[in-house]
């Protein structure tokens, strides 16, 4: 268990940086799966494949900074790291899973 909570303080605090740094991208998210919630049968799929793209964006833009921060960390280390990114990451926005 000590392991796991190894990088859960500066995940933490990665993850509350990316969400005032990258706000724009979060509330593209929000935007488009409310449209997605609000569209006419005709609309939806359009409406899902935008809401689709806004999450990939985030993903996108998640994955540099946990790359970025990685690349600082030997092999093993950053593959720990990655991880707990990855879980506190799905925790805190579940729509990313």
């Amino acid at each position: 268990m000590i392991l796991r909570r190894r990088f859960a303080d500066l995940v933490a605090r990665q993850l509350d940086l990316f969400e005032t740094d990258d706000r724009p991208l979060l509330a593209d998210v929000d935007q488009a799966k409310a449209a997605y919630d609000a569209a006419e049968r005709e609309d939806a799929e359009q409406a899902y494949g935008d809401y689709v793209d806004a999450v990939d964006a985030v993903k996108d833009a998640l994955a540099e900074a946990r790359d970025r921060f990685a690349a600082t960390l030997d092999g093993d280390t950053a593959e720990e790291y990655e991880a707990a990114f990855e879980r506190a990451a799905r925790k805190r926005w579940r729509w990313l899973a």
